[in-house]
């Protein structure tokens, strides 16, 4: 068991050394973003707010006050729930960058407009590490696989033994052995959350979430496909991203390929949404245009559970419906994603959910700064070392159940090889000396 410890201890420590900054800046945006309209209402009060007068006004107005007042092309619009909040468009600007416009819905007016999509989409950007592109989402998986190896290792070092307490501190604070106990006692608390974090975060990763959505399609388990023609994919206007990053389409949805239209756009957005509400579709809900020849119109709920999905294709020749998709028509393996989405994001279950989820990245923050000053307090002569190696049988034995983890994410075993090269060439350096 003695070497079974150590050798968890390396693996541990090595994880931590990896990830470490990156998992706390998850964290933090991860945390931010479970505020989001607290963070919204506090940022834009001045134009998320109208006085309710009359009668709402037609789509179209709204969509046309929006446009002359920016000199943009309103791609989307979002119609919330309350009657005093104002109605979000999604603003393509001429120079190709986007906008978020603010719109009184009682007076047709353009209240205000913020750069990109809002400083919630800004947020949910830079927790996907989305501004960097695909190296960032690859990033984000391998450090999604690397927090499960550090939850498995954290688990077998708190394993009590000779002693030690399963929950508690010992000692003060200038001891080490406080801020171990400190340490072990957060993580085992905080362990099932920070796994759960990291495997309902897969599914927006760019090698494992892409094989995931194709196993799920392939086993008959995600959306039912609707026969008939259809575009290859959304194009970068017709995206699932709403107002403040919202997703607008369900996760099994957003790779799949989109129904067409019978033809060019004849019909009004007012109609449209008049066919949607006419379907069950309930507020808040958001409204895609079609951005090219053929494209149908989607209408889509913005959803706080998984089990209130709701998206609608209508023909944008005709407003006929051409796909009216719920969560009852998806699979069992989409359901169960879209449900660990939902309580990722902190929504399924309400404020209990929420603050779950903070906990887990409040506990992130935490246990890295305590394992930074173990870390610092275990220096021999002024120097910091890694942990000494243990039973070379135990660490062959550790690194296979890690193989298990490493083929199911290949980025992530792709990092456990080079740390496992990288660590074989500083011992071959240091012998050589």
């Amino acid at each position: 068991m003695a070497m079974l410890y150590r050798t968890a201890w390396r693996w541990h420590f090595y994880a931590g050394l990896i990830v470490l900054p990156v998992m706390l800046w998850l964290a933090v945006t991860g945390g931010l973003y479970l505020y989001k309209p607290e963070i919204e209402r506090q940022v834009y009060r001045s134009w998320s707010q109208v006085e309710p007068s009359g009668a709402i006004r037609p789509v179209a107005a709204l969509i046309g006050a929006a446009e002359q007042g920016s000199g943009g092309r309103v791609t989307q619009v979002t119609r919330p729930s309350a009657p005093d909040e104002s109605w979000r468009v999604t603003l393509q600007m001429p120079d190709g960058s986007k906008r978020l416009g603010f719109v009184d819905p009682y007076r047709a007016t353009l209240l205000g407009a913020a750069s990109g999509g809002g400083i919630m989409a800004t947020i949910k950007e830079l927790h996907s590490l989305a501004i960097t592109g695909p190296v960032g989402n690859a990033l984000v998986e391998i450090v999604a696989g690397w927090a499960i190896v550090l939850v498995v290792t954290g688990l077998i070092l708190w394993w009590p033994r000779g002693g030690s307490p399963a929950i508690g501190v010992r000692g003060r604070p200038r001891a080490r052995v406080f801020w171990r106990d400190l340490h072990a006692s957060i993580g085992v608390v905080a362990a099932a959350v920070i796994l759960f974090l990291a495997v309902t975060g897969m599914p927006w990763t760019v090698f494992a979430g892409a094989r995931l959505n194709q196993w799920v399609a392939a086993q008959g388990l995600g959306r039912p496909e609707r026969p008939g023609p259809k575009a290859a994919m959304h194009d970068e206007h017709e995206g699932h991203e709403g107002h403040g990053g919202k997703v607008t389409l369900p996760w099994s949805m957003q790779s799949a390929p989109v129904p067409q239209s019978s033809g060019p756009v004849a019909v009004t957005p007012d109609l449209i949404a008049a066919r949607a509400e006419w379907s069950g579709m309930t507020t808040p809900w958001t409204m895609t245009l079609p951005a090219r020849a053929g494209a149908p119109y989607l209408v889509s709920h913005l959803a706080t559970r998984a089990e209130d999905a709701h998206a609608v294709y209508l023909d944008a020749a005709t407003g006929a419906v051409i796909q009216d998709a719920r969560q009852a028509d998806f699979g069992l393996g989409a359901k169960t994603i879209e449900w660990g989405i939902a309580v990722h994001q902190g929504q399924e279950y309400g404020e209990p959910n929420r603050l779950l989820m903070l906990f887990g990245c409040i506990a992130i923050w935490v246990l890295g700064l305590t394992g930074t000053v173990m870390w610092w307090k275990r220096r021999r002569d002024g120097r910091l070392t890694e942990p000494p190696r243990g039973d070379p049988r135990r660490e062959r034995g550790l690194a296979a159940a890690m193989l298990v983890l490493a083929i199911a994410l290949p980025l992530t075993g792709l990092t456990m090889v080079a740390a496992l090269l990288g660590e074989k060439a500083w011992r071959a350096v240091l012998a050589n000396k």
